[in-house]
């Protein structure tokens, strides 16, 4: 990167490609020679740099042509085909070329030849990237432009130095969209698309994000600016709209006095700023990951660039790193493209956002594919609503959906919601269709049949995952992470008094879930054990009880554990109070309800009262029938079941008894009674 030189003994050189020239050249290159603008003391590369046909590289000795085996040119969309070139075709190697967005130069440098091609959308259901949505705000001006008639005193303002002159205006000045910010910057069209953007945010784009003062968080928006005097009407308009100070809302180009790259690096970690405005800095080839919107306040014409800038919002942050710059954010699912000058209308992207039907309910959404909808909006609008929920999701939510979904996890069920419309997938299908048809049967309308089979085969393949119970599920585990901040409904105080009926809704509270666990005994194995195996009840596992709070967490969550401990506290004498571990407090809630304990205690507690009459029965008729050491083991599988509700021998492989010796050291203690004192164990201590 900085020599003037390729060292013998390197086998890897990583190095910019202007720096490759100048090597070749025999010419030295200073650290920031980059300047394309040379004056007459410019160095010889800054010349190089600024010239339209380069001097052509001659054969240099010490640089010989097989010194490369391979060369990776990394952007290979950029400047490669022009000045660059020559280093390129110097060198006697394979070529591999990496960029996000190819162009015809590209296909036709590399003839041709993609080695390998990864969508966005497989990024996105890879989870490498985000999806996007598109709001649009659209004003009159910003539509149609205006008229300034002659008579008028307007400002007219130097483009450079920004120094303002009052006139009046002799003739008519009708001006065009394209017009301004240009030959025209009318203020009020600047301010009327912030202002919208501001209610936006809260009405539409993110309304979830007020913290516990009620104050509105603004996520992360970087803002596409046509010039840099535009962003400075940009930012000036920023500040007065959001009224924030300063550091709300900076300017990241390269005219700036602050260093540039010291304010990308605060937007990039920092709380502040929460708004950046930029031409082109940020537009390519830098990552702020905590950004979830861009705000397109510029038209682009090219393909690749508009691309380029896209993939400044797509980028993936894991939810605990959001949280320390967007402390209101749970997790960066998507990100928003706000469009207020038609940027994403013309066809000038091979991304698209997934979300087509947006006003549809998930339910909806799962309902219409189990019933057979064969519509593209409605499938690439369920893979866009499933690829969402599943960065909010916890491990353990992934694993029900997976095992209600015949072992499919959320990612392969939008990749095949997505492959069911996508023509090269459909393509690959039907080739295969074909290619069993005799050629000289082959005809267009057969090939036609070939790709629809395909097709079919897709959507049902996509289609048949879905059913009553999974969308039930995915549609409540969604409710759980969502919350309805609603600001229309206005409150009003109906009673305040002391409650007369605790003790009706207590009753009715413990009634509820009664009726719950006996509605489900048959379905979920820990109750069924409870209710009708009482002699397996040494076998529940702590599986067994997490299964029985996940499904009352998503179904009766009115029903928590620590709700109707408290309901049973409010009626009837409880000496305990309601156990921190829910799971234990549940269990302590089941065994009450099914009749095993007489009063509602700890299910800990009575684990070690169990202990206690268990080792004095071992004790009687002869004194101490256990050695110390044997105690402690004893007491360590207590404090297992107490935790885990029940031991296994596989269990004393693990902490803590494998820091004691594992079960090669309980067999040396109690050699062939070991087994039978795990089972006795796990009888009576769960009795």
């Amino acid at each position: 990167m900085t020599s003037s030189y390729i060292a013998d003994e390197s086998q890897v050189c990583i190095s910019t490609i202007q720096r490759m020239y100048s090597i070749l050249q025999g010419e030295e290159m200073e650290e920031d020679e980059d300047v394309i603008n040379p004056n007459e003391n410019s160095s010889w590369i800054e010349k190089q740099l600024a010239k339209k046909d380069a001097i052509p590289v001659a054969y240099n000795s010490k640089v010989p042509i097989e010194q490369f085996d391979f060369i990776i040119i990394d952007e290979c969309h950029r400047s490669i085909y022009n000045l660059w070139k020559q280093v390129l075709d110097y060198y006697d190697a394979f070529l591999v070329g990496l960029t996000a967005t190819p162009d015809k130069r590209t296909f036709g440098f590399f003839n041709e030849n993609v080695v390998s091609q990864y969508t966005y959308e497989e990024s996105v259901i890879d989870g490498v990237n985000v999806p996007y949505d598109v709001y649009l705000i659209e004003t009159d001006i910003s539509t149609k432009g205006a008229l300034i008639e002659k008579g008028w005193f307007v400002d007219r303002r130097d483009k450079l130095s920004r120094a303002k002159r009052w006139q009046q205006e002799d003739e008519d000045t009708a001006y065009l969209r394209n017009d301004l910010d240009k030959k025209v910057v009318n203020i009020s069209q600047i301010r009327t698309i912030i202002t919208a953007y501001r209610d936006a945010l809260r009405k539409d784009i993110f309304p979830n994000r007020f913290d516990e003062n009620g104050e509105y968080e603004v996520p992360k928006t970087l803002v596409f600016a046509k010039t840099d005097s535009h962003a400075d009407d940009i930012i000036n308009i920023i500040r007065e709209v959001f009224d924030e100070g300063n550091d709300f809302c900076k300017k990241v180009t390269y005219k700036i006095e602050e260093d540039p790259k010291s304010v990308l690096n605060r937007f990039r970690n920092d709380y502040y700023p929460r708004i950046a405005v930029t031409v082109d800095m940020i537009a390519t080839g830098t990552d702020v990951k905590p950004l979830e919107v861009l705000l397109f306040m510029r038209d682009v014409r090219s393909i690749n660039y508009f691309e380029q800038m896209k993939g400044r919002g797509t980028r993936t942050i894991p939810a605990d790193k959001l949280k320390l710059v967007t402390k209101t954010a749970d997790a960066k699912t998507h990100f928003v493209i706000v469009d207020a000058v038609g940027a994403t209308k013309s066809k000038k992207t091979d991304s698209r956002p997934l979300e087509r039907q947006p006003t549809i309910p998930l339910k909806d959404l799962l309902q219409a594919v189990t019933m057979g909808v064969q519509e593209e909006d409605v499938y690439l609008s369920l893979a866009n609503r499933l690829i969402r929920l599943e960065k909010q999701l916890t491990d353990a939510e992934k694993e029900k959906i997976q095992e209600l979904a015949k072992g499919k996890s959320l990612k392969q069920m939008t990749r095949e919601l997505i492959e069911a419309f996508d023509a090269d997938v459909i393509a690959d299908k039907a080739n295969a269709i074909i290619a069993q048809i005799p050629v000289d049967e082959r005809t267009p309308a057969k090939e036609a049949e070939a790709r629809a089979e395909a097709q079919e085969a897709l959507m049902r393949t996509a289609s048949l995952t879905f059913n009553g119970k999974l969308n039930d599920h995915i549609d409540n585990v969604r409710k759980q992470h969502d919350q309805i901040i609603d600001h229309i409904n206005l409150d009003e105080v109906t009673k305040a008094e002391w409650d007369t009926e605790s003790v009706d809704k207590a009753k009715a509270l413990i009634n509820d879930f009664s009726e719950y666990l006996k509605a489900n005994k048959d379905e979920i194995q820990a109750l069924s054990i409870f209710y009708d195996q009482p002699y397996n009840r040494r076998n529940i596992t702590f599986k067994m009880i997490k299964e029985v709070m996940d499904k009352l967490k998503l179904e009766k969550p009115q029903l928590a554990p620590v709700h109707v401990w408290n309901a049973y506290a409010g009626i009837e004498e409880v000496k305990s109070d309601c156990p921190k571990d829910e799971l234990t407090a549940l269990v302590s809630l089941i065994r009450k309800v099914c009749g095993i304990d007489e009063e509602l205690k700890p299910f800990d507690k009575t684990i070690d009262e169990n202990f206690k009459r268990w080792i004095f029965a071992q004790n009687a008729g002869q004194h101490n029938r256990f050695s110390t050491e044997q105690m402690e083991w004893l007491r360590m599988i207590k404090d297992h079941i107490v935790s885990s509700y029940h031991i296994e021998l596989d269990d004393l492989d693990y902490n803590p008894f494998d820091s004691k010796g594992g079960r090669g050291k309980m067999y040396q203690l109690f050699g062939n009674e070991m087994d039978s004192i795990i089972n006795e164990l796990n009888e009576a201590l769960a009795a």
